[in-house]
């Protein structure tokens, strides 16, 4: 049972640093790299906690995490997105397996269409110059909180 209370603590904390990542992004467009870290870092807890076995679910999880970091700095080095956004995913990608991660980046995109929708029209109505940067950490952040809910919530089905 205290594996339990370990675990579901520790989405909890996830859940606060997702909603920090976000409130962040929004207002300075920027998402901290101590902040990353601490995703990153909280990540192994979280294994241990699940009972997850070393061999071979932590290096799947670790090759999982550096796939999700190349192809995200791809479109970092192409402009279509942020730093902190591409690490924010690489953190997170340590937290979920591959199946909930593909959940994670289809919720993260349709939520990206609409954050994009929202920075466009605030960004026309607001006449401001030049492009509009977007908080693509706020969409990043709704996804990974959709799946820490469902795990809260599917406990109890």
């Amino acid at each position: 049972m205290t594996w339990e209370i370990l675990k579901f603590a520790l989405l909890g904390l996830l859940a606060c640093l997702l909603v920090v990542a976000a409130v962040t992004d929004l207002r300075a467009r920027i998402i901290s790299n101590s902040l990353n870290l601490a995703i990153a870092l909280l990540a192994p807890l979280y294994w241990w906690a699940c009972g997850i076995p070393f061999w071979p679910d932590v290096p799947l999880q670790i090759a999982l995490s550096i796939g999700v970091f190349s192809i995200f700095a791809g479109l970092f080095a192409l402009g279509m997105m942020g730093g902190g956004d591409v690490k924010m995913l690489a953190a997170l990608a340590l937290w979920f397996p591959w199946q909930a991660l593909l959940m994670l980046l289809i919720i993260m995109s349709l939520a990206g269409g609409v954050v994009t929708a929202a920075t466009i029209i605030h960004h026309k109505l607001a006449r401001r110059e030049g492009p509009p940067e977007i908080p693509y950490g706020v969409a990043i952040s709704i996804a990974a909180l959709w799946l820490v809910g469902e795990r809260y919530i599917n406990q109890f089905a």
